[in-house]
């Protein structure tokens, strides 16, 4: 008698921490474009080596207008978000994802200016990530400092985190478990 076993996959969907970046991640600069600019809200990077931790992917989602008011090109959102993953790296840290809306109906770049459903508070930005990283909403989260955060969690289906100031860490900490 010969027997044989299949295995079985069972594919386990991630989870993940969304984080708003002007006024959640680092101090809100209008139109903040180079990483010269940037600085880091107290406890921000901690909260991102937190959320790696215990397991959560760690996605960047964010509305740059600034590229459709021409202030500055699209390529200037991933010289900050590459310049934040090598800052990152220095206590082990990382983001995962970057997702960004460049679009606002009041632009004056064309090919920018429109009204679109990746702008937050829409929830495509986050639905694009769940799709491509297999997340499981249930077991995620939104961390930001505005209506319009909050309100994109809630269009999103996850739960929102409203960070009010102080240290990101602590505020991540007491709401992720």
């Amino acid at each position: 008698m010969t027997s044989s076993t299949t295995a079985v996959t069972l594919s386990m969907a991630n989870k993940a921490v969304f984080f708003d970046r002007d006024g959640t991640l680092n101090v809100d600069v209008h139109y903040l474009h180079r990483p010269e600019d940037f600085e880091w809200i107290s406890g921000a990077k901690e909260a991102i080596k937190y959320v790696n931790d215990q397991g959560y992917l760690a996605i960047l989602v964010t509305n740059q207008s600034g590229v459709a008011r021409g202030y500055y090109p699209e390529s200037d959102i991933r010289l900050v978000y590459d310049w934040m993953n090598e800052d990152l790296a220095a206590i082990g840290a990382h983001l995962d994802a970057l997702y960004y809306c460049p679009h606002h109906p009041n632009g004056t770049v064309a090919e920018y200016t429109k009204v679109c459903t990746c702008r937050k508070p829409g929830p495509q930005l986050i639905n694009d990530a769940c799709a491509k990283y297999d997340i499981d909403k249930q077991q995620s989260y939104f961390v930001g400092d505005t209506d319009t955060d909050m309100q994109c969690a809630a269009n999103a289906r996850i739960r929102g985190i409203r960070y009010q100031g102080g240290s990101l860490l602590q505020a991540i900490r007491s709401s992720i478990r």
